[in-house]
């Protein structure tokens, strides 16, 4: 339960593709720190549902199997990979696969792009600092959004680094990109069928959303 948790919260704009969109709109610093801080959150929240579940306060995962006492991952991957045939075919099967499905990823980052830019143009300078600045109440005004307006990660990305480089946040852009992973409410719909258990999902934004809160608001005083 606690690698499902791990991987929700840290994996979705943590792309190699969203990270070098990222490096070019706010920096390779403040793009770095975003990584480690969200692998903090997902590592700690993740420690935290297995120990709720070892204690009985969230029921195990039901889809868990039992894995032989001699199971090593290195020695079973490499000799997966070994196993495949690396054949021209394969390859350009693959790859276009990639990129018949980057479709998906590159439509909801235009959408993004697409929203971001309607922000530029509709809403003053001034306002947006003001309402979405490094304040406490401009980081709460970022997790109403997050929550609410929900874009994928994909769209969210280019909407976090106006927040960091317009409003001078990078608190809020930080929270704007993790809160919308922890309040999605598809995710917690997939998490609800899984385990067949609302406790569980709704411990996701339960656990995670006060560390975000608490790293947004210390990136904002940096």
């Amino acid at each position: 339960l606690g690698q499902l948790m791990a991987f929700l919260i840290s994996s979705p704009w943590n792309s190699f593709s969203l990270t070098f969109i990222l490096i070019t709109m706010i920096g390779w610093q403040m793009t770095l720190a975003f990584i480690l801080l969200s692998m903090i959150i997902g590592f700690v929240t993740g420690i935290i549902f297995d120990h709720l579940a070892a204690k009985g306060v969230l029921p195990q995962n039901p889809q868990r199997i039992d894995v032989p006492a001699d199971f090593r991952f290195w020695p079973e991957m490499r000799r997966h990979f070994s196993s495949l045939n690396w054949t021209a075919g394969f390859i350009g099967t693959t790859a276009w696969q990639a990129a018949k499905d980057s479709r998906m990823v590159l439509r909801w980052m235009f959408l993004g792009v697409i929203i971001a830019a309607a922000i530029r143009v509709g809403i003053d300078p001034g306002v947006f600092a003001t309402y979405l600045g490094p304040t406490i109440a401009g980081l709460f005004i970022t997790l109403v959004a997050a929550t609410v307006i929900e874009v994928c990660s994909e769209g969210a990305t280019p909407i976090a680094a106006d927040i960091v480089t317009r409003a001078a946040a990078p608190g809020n852009g930080f929270t704007f990109l993790m809160a919308g992973v922890a309040t999605d409410y598809t995710e917690m719909m997939v998490l609800r069928q899984i385990t067949g258990r609302w406790k569980v999902a709704l411990f996701l934004p339960l656990l995670t959303v006060p560390q975000i809160l608490v790293l947004g608001y210390l990136l904002n005083q940096l």
